[in-house]
C-alpha cells in the first residue's frame, strides 16, 4: 500500500504540479504586491485616492457596498494588465519560433521558387528538391 502510494507521490507530473501550485501562489503575492505598494499609489497620484470603499448606497434599509466591488474590478484589471504586459508578452515573443519557409532560391537565376521544385520555372535549372 504505501509503495503504491510514493510511486504516485513521487511521479514526475505530480511532482511537476506541486512545484507549480507553489510558485503560482509566489508569483500571485508578487503582482499582487506590486499592484498595491506601486501601480495603485502611483494611479492615485493622478487621479485622486483610489480606495472606492466608502461608496454605497441604500434602498429599502439595505445598504449595497459598490465601493468594494469597483475596488475588486478595478484591482482583477490592474492585475491582469500586470500580467499581461510583464509575463505573457516577453514569453509569447521569446517563444516564437520563425516560420517555415517554403519557398528557396535558385541557385542559377536567383529566384525564388517552390521548396520542393525539381526544375525552376524561370530559367529550366534542374534542381534537387529538398523533401
Amino acid at each position: 500500500m504505501l509503495d503504491g502510494f510514493k510511486k504516485f507521490i513521487l511521479k514526475g507530473n505530480v511532482v511537476d504540479l506541486a512545484v507549480g501550485v507553489v510558485i503560482g501562489i509566489s508569483f500571485g503575492a508578487v503582482v499582487t504586491a506590486l499592484v498595491k505598494d506601486v501601480i495603485t499609489p502611483f494611479i492615485g497620484a493622478f487621479g485622486g485616492q483610489p480606495d472606492f470603499s466608502a461608496l454605497q448606497f441604500t434602498i429599502n434599509h439595505s445598504k449595497f457596498l459598490i465601493g468594494d466591488f469597483l475596488n475588486a474590478l478595478i484591482s482583477f484589471l490592474i492585475n491582469a494588465a500586470v500580467i499581461y504586459l510583464f509575463v505573457i508578452l516577453p514569453l509569447n515573443r521569446f517563444s516564437q519560433k520563425p516560420a517555415k519557409s517554403t519557398t528557396k532560391i535558385c541557385p542559377e537565376c536567383l529566384s525564388v521558387i517552390p521548396l520542393r521544385a525539381r526544375r525552376c520555372s524561370f530559367c529550366t535549372s534542374r534542381l534537387n528538391p529538398i523533401k
